[in-house]
């Protein structure tokens, strides 16, 4: 199995620098990652570096908490695209879903038909660790209906990030067309290679390198 081609080579950090986003490109490219994930500040210079190698670009929106109103993610979004971006992954209103406002789905709706209509993926990312079972399987059903590409386990800032038990019960509520990105924590091959059997598509970390050498040794 190539790792490599599952992960999304991520550096989100608050004190990254231009060097830090150069880098990150030329490691995607040298050691064949399928993607980058950058923050949005970043995603026009990480495009230009990118120029027309076949590295997926991908931005963050509504992050790290997502209880942002609706229009900022929307213009957050909108910007991210324009400055390069071909997927972004945004964090829904874990509050408007803990309370019942059908609102959640309606905003995912907005973020996807605004993705899709200016040629992007939309990413949903649900973090799991604040729900419950029966919750994530609501959740997955929500953001297949408004229309999301994958849903992603967390944002790396909750409590715990991505578990096998929690990808295999969002493949079991996700139809087909709907991936699953599995982020959060995911420091080792072993634990990368647990995640795809459960039924991940992409893994997004930022010890990318760690995954692949290992899994050459």
């Amino acid at each position: 199995m190539n790792i490599a081609s599952y992960i999304e080579h991520t550096n989100l950090s608050p004190t990254l620098t231009i060097s830090d986003i150069d880098k990150i490109v030329e490691e995607a490219n040298e050691f064949g990652f399928l993607g980058v994930c950058v923050p949005p500040f970043w995603v026009k210079r990480a495009q230009r570096e990118i120029g027309n190698r076949k590295i997926i670009l991908v931005t963050v929106a509504g992050f790290p908490l997502g209880y942002n109103m609706t229009e900022t993610k929307l213009d957050e979004i909108k910007r991210a695209i324009d400055n390069g971006a071909n997927e972004i992954d945004v964090v829904w209103n874990v509050t408007s879903f803990k309370t019942g406002l059908p609102w959640t789905k309606i905003e995912l709706a907005k973020c996807s038909n605004l993705a899709h209509n200016n040629g992007a993926l939309l990413k949903v990312i649900i973090e799991t660790a604040y729900l419950s079972d029966p919750e994530i399987e609501k959740a997955c059903k929500l953001c297949a209906d408004a229309g999301s590409d994958f849903v992603k386990t967390s944002s790396g800032f909750a409590p715990s990030g991505a578990k096998v038990e929690n990808v295999v019960l969002m493949k079991k509520n996700l139809p087909d067309h709907v991936g699953i990105k599995a982020s959060g924590g995911v420091k080792t091959v072993e634990q990368a290679l647990a995640l795809i059997e459960a039924g991940a598509t992409r893994i997004g970390t930022s010890s990318g390198l760690t995954i692949i050498g290992s899994s050459k040794l």
